[in-house]
């Protein structure tokens, strides 16, 4: 059976399920526009492509979210009818946004039984759910209304504080380890039960206003506010009370969680979670440990809705058929991938010098070495919002001094930490707190240990805390032989690991898209199939 989800609204995209083979994009990786928000229909072709099917061939069109808006249904119906001709409709089943999520992060968690947890700001009048995963069927125990929503608190704090809401939550977890908590956040939003409460008892922008009476913080000097902490400059009067409403909304969002997560416990099964607060790594810890390990699903903001619809639709079918069993998502390179033939050509159309290595492995880790920033590109592109490998800017972890260099660079906010990719078999001595797996796809935080603080701090946040992706060879050999050859060479079992783009555009997907990004960042070098691009 192939089955093809899509999500239209912000983060598109498309899946696709082909037999055992999963194809997946997001939207914003081929129209290049940050976030994109519509019908995802490059995406949509590009699944197709990949996988090798015609429209026609496709069984079930599996669509995330309700479509509560005649507008917005007519338009996508028109959509759809462009691509699959006037029958569409008897294949069109249609998943409500937090379902998709809970099915994004129960059948790919390899759990036959699982709590399923979603938090996001709102989704079909959801902010929330709590629900029991059972030998493939997902019974909702819990949830929370729009107006009760976490995530629409933490995007308030982001624009009260001057940056996006809903795009920047993660700038605001990175400054709050900065400082420490000094606002009582209790009155603003509790957990009632397995549900939250809000007291403000508004939502969006309304919110963002309320909290700006209640911290005394001038809404009208955020921009400012945020520039400035962009450039670093932390010590202002009005910065270090940004600095500290980050830390108390922080330090909140973790106690909440703490909470709910002493209220899961008695269930006796393990977590498997998704939705836009899953993005919070410091918070996911906190789940981490109260239970041991938990499962956040890699793409776990609305950019997986299409998989979570997907999933879905193929999990009812084969429990329908006795034939549902648990699935474990391995790894995520399930996007676009591209020849050494088409990256030749794209930088002979630039005009730039290039060589052909053989042994890509032990080039970059000399390259590394010597201190260089290379852009890193091969293979099929990573799904969700972290570079795992395959569209990565790399750098030596051992030198505090580039960091500066790339938010140089990249044009990135000077208080975000850098994130490592270390050889799995690494983590334990480098990460001070580890319970469960050696986390592969960055979806958590952990305390660096004393010994990873000296050796690699350029991806120790300030507060200790660092964000790894452990890589084994089984999943990425090429990305695995890099690390080990950097550490045959300096004693140090891990690299710096970036996405591959520049400040507030999406990670490159396409030749091209390197080698724009290589010329504007002015990376040292860009290795790709096999490629060595040089700045001319």
């Amino acid at each position: 059976m192939i089955i093809l989800g899509i999500h239209d609204g912000h983060d598109a995209g498309a899946v696709l399920f082909k037999d055992d083979e999963i194809y997946a994009v997001n939207e914003e990786r081929l129209n290049r526009i940050k976030k994109y928000r519509g019908f995802p229909e490059l995406s949509l072709r590009k699944v197709l492509e990949m996988g090798e099917v015609y429209p026609e061939e496709v069984d079930i069109i599996a669509v995330a979210g309700l479509f509560r808006k005649q507008k917005r249904l007519i338009e996508l119906e028109k959509n759809l009818k462009s691509v699959f001709g006037p029958g569409f409709k008897s294949k069109v089943i249609f998943v409500e946004h937090h379902l998709a999520h809970a099915a994004s992060a129960y059948y790919s968690s390899g759990l036959k039984d699982s709590l399923v947890l979603t938090i996001d700001a709102a989704g079909d009048g959801l902010s929330s759910t709590i629900n029991i995963g059972r030998e493939g069927e997902i019974i909702r125990i819990a949830q929370s209304t729009y107006l009760d929503s976490l995530g629409d608190f933490y995007a308030s704090i982001t624009e009260l504080l001057g940056f996006k809401p809903m795009r920047h939550e993660g700038k605001v977890m990175s400054l709050a380890a900065y400082g420490k908590p000094s606002y009582d956040l209790s009155s603003i939003i509790e957990l009632d039960g397995l549900s939250f409460e809000n007291h403000l008892k508004v939502v969006g922008v309304e919110t963002t206003k309320k909290l700006a009476e209640f911290f005394s913080f001038p809404l009208e000097k955020s921009k400012e506010v945020s520039s400035n902490l962009k450039k670093g400059i932390l010590g202002g009067e009005l910065e270090k009370k940004a600095i500290e409403i980050a830390a108390s909304a922080q330090a909140h969002l973790e106690k909440l969680m703490e909470e709910l997560g002493i209220r899961l416990k008695s269930y006796n099964l393990p977590i498997s979670y998704a939705g836009g607060v899953a993005q919070n790594v410091k918070a996911n810890a906190v789940l981490r440990r109260i239970f041991g390990d938990i499962w956040v699903f890699p793409a776990m903001d609305d950019a997986g809705l299409a998989f979570g619809a997907a999933v879905y639709v193929k999990a009812q079918v084969e429990r329908l058929e006795g034939k549902w069993k648990p699935f474990k998502m391995e790894h995520v390179y399930l996007g676009p991938s591209y020849s050494k033939s088409e990256v030749e050509e794209e930088v002979n159309k630039e005009g730039l010098e290039w060589e052909e290595v053989d042994d890509v492995p032990s080039f970059v880790a000399d390259m590394l070495e010597e201190g260089k920033i290379v852009g890193f590109f091969q293979g099929k592109m990573e799904y969700g919002p972290r570079a795992l490998g395959n569209r990565s800017i790399l750098a030596d972890p051992r030198d505090e001094n580039v960091k500066e260099k790339l938010n140089i660079a990249l044009k990135r906010d000077v208080f975000q930490p850098f994130a490592p990719s270390i050889l799995e078999e690494r983590a334990e001595e480098y990460l001070a707190d580890l319970t469960g797996e050696p986390n592969r796809f960055m979806t958590m935080s952990y305390l660096a240990s004393d010994e990873f603080k000296s050796l690699a701090p350029a991806v120790v946040h300030v507060d200790g805390s660092t964000r790894p992706q452990a890589v084994n060879y089984m999943h990425n050999p090429v990305y695995y032989k890099i690390i080990k050859e950097f550490e045959k060479r300096t004693g140090v079992g891990a690299v710096l690991n970036t996405s591959f783009n520049m400040h507030g555009e999406p990670i490159v997907c396409s030749p091209k898209d390197a080698i724009k990004t290589f010329k504007l960042a002015k990376l040292d070098l860009l290795v790709a199939e096999g490629l060595v691009v040089w700045q001319t």
